[in-house]
């Protein structure tokens, strides 16, 4: 059964929903957050929030406090970074190993705090390597910075970064065959978007699995 709570942070109040693992099979939890340009609505985080507990992974999806508070623009890269780590209390008090993820923009926070919060390792849902067309504008330092074990989920035509065009590094990278920013397929793919969702929550599971031993 999900529920939600609001937790106060210096940048506002923050909600998360929660998705526990059934009974006592729980062995991580996986909060994830969402982008820049939406909510914890989005296909994936559904998706996974759907899929994960199944396979004793309890899942939270954290919505920021610009989210909330009901604003459209999402605010600067500190401030968001302010808000991941006043969650992180709330996460911790489960007694459970928690793996930092999100997608887009918050992929980018919980690759940044990482090492900070003491994650046991980051889900990055479409990593905005570079602005659209702006390929000398990595990001590609916060990626190779987490300093934690770190899968990459990557549309395979994402107009923030390619998955061709990703450094080597100390990480996993999954691709979303033909998959944009928010992981749709067009109808001509040789697979359907649900193939590609199950892809996604597929790949999370087993790496999930592997982190647990």
């Amino acid at each position: 059964m999900t529920k939600s709570e609001i937790v106060e942070t210096d940048a506002g109040e923050a909600r998360i929903t929660w998705h526990p693992a059934p009974g006592k099979s729980a062995r991580l939890l996986l909060a994830v957050s969402h982008g820049a340009g939406g909510g914890i609505e989005a296909r994936d985080l559904k998706a996974i929030a759907a899929e994960l507990p199944a396979h004793g992974v309890s899942v939270a999806l954290v919505e920021q406090p610009w989210r909330v508070a009901g604003k459209k623009v999402a605010p600067a890269p500190k401030t968001l970074d302010v808000g991941w780590r006043g969650i992180w209390p709330a996460l911790e008090k489960k007694g459970l190993p928690v793996i930092s993820g999100g997608r887009s923009a918050g992929a980018r926070v919980a690759c940044r705090t990482a090492t900070e919060l003491g994650a046991a390792a980051v889900l990055a849902l479409s990593f905005p390597l570079h602005p659209p067309g702006k390929p000398e504008k990595s990001r590609a330092d916060e990626l190779l910075g987490a300093g934690v074990p770190t899968l990459v989920v990557q549309g395979g035509n994402d107009p923030f970064g390619k998955p061709a065009e990703f450094p080597e590094g100390p990480y996993e990278l999954v691709e979303v065959p033909h998959g944009d920013h928010g992981f749709a397929v067009p109808k001509r793919a040789e697979i359907t978007q649900d193939e590609a969702v199950k892809g996604i929550t597929d790949a999370v599971a087993r790496w999930a699995g592997m982190l647990a031993g």
